[in-house]
């Protein structure tokens, strides 16, 4: 079993979720599942590897799980999910830059 930042447990509250708000749940799911698709324009492993971007930018432990073990499956490479990631760190760092520029704006501001 490999180390977790999570408990998988929580994921076992989901059925209560649903429970819960069902039309809002399953609208949910549907919108996830997007990623699971084979017969759009954009190829599974290239859906993974962009979910493994988006959720090393969101530092959703759970997605970067399922993505990882699903762009895998759908062929995609170790330096793959690698460049993903470092992707999303790029992204993620450039939005810092340009929210320092807003920053910079707000301070200048009379």
């Amino acid at each position: 079993m490999s180390a977790h930042y999570h408990d998988e447990n929580d994921l076992k509250l989901l059925k209560d979720m649903r429970k819960n708000a069902p039309e809002d749940f399953n609208a949910w799911l549907a919108l996830n599942n997007i990623v699971k698709r084979d017969d759009g324009a954009i190829p599974r492993k290239y859906r993974e590897l962009i979910a493994i971007a988006v959720a090393c930018t969101t530092q959703c432990p759970y997605c970067i799980e399922a993505h990882v073990k699903a762009a895998k499956a759908a062929g995609a490479t170790a330096e793959e999910v690698t460049e993903a990631s470092l992707l999303a760190a790029a992204m993620r760092a450039g939005a810092a830059a340009t929210h320092g520029a807003m920053a910079l704006k707000f301070f200048k501001e009379e």
